[in-house]
């Protein structure tokens, strides 16, 4: 006995089509988003200098509702540490460098 093949067609597109952002809910989170980041280069910017000298190329996760910081060579372990003393909450990471970026461009 043969079976037929089912010829199914590939879905393309979004797995959810129905939520959908409207362009201002995207711009709206594009600017909480950077004006997050924003608050946390402030402390980034405050500390570097200090710790360019010890912890170059390291890693900073920072809690800025508290100003609060976790400086660690290894950027996920960094972060698990500030998001157990800090569940829930929003953290953003820094490369201690000059740029201060984590990847590349």
């Amino acid at each position: 006995m043969t079976t037929d093949k089912s010829t199914r067609t590939a879905r393309r597109g979004r797995i959810f089509p129905e939520i959908q952002w409207t362009e201002e809910q995207l711009a709206q989170w594009k600017a909480e988003r950077e004006e997050f980041r924003k608050r946390c280069q402030v402390i980034f910017d405050r500390v570097k200098p200090s710790l360019m000298q010890t912890h170059y190329n390291w890693y900073i996760t920072i809690e800025p509702l508290s100003g609060e910081y976790f400086v660690n060579k290894d950027d996920m372990h960094g972060a698990q540490i500030a998001h157990e003393k800090y569940p829930g909450a929003k953290l953003y990471t820094f490369r201690i460098n000059e740029t201060g970026v984590c990847g590349t461009i």
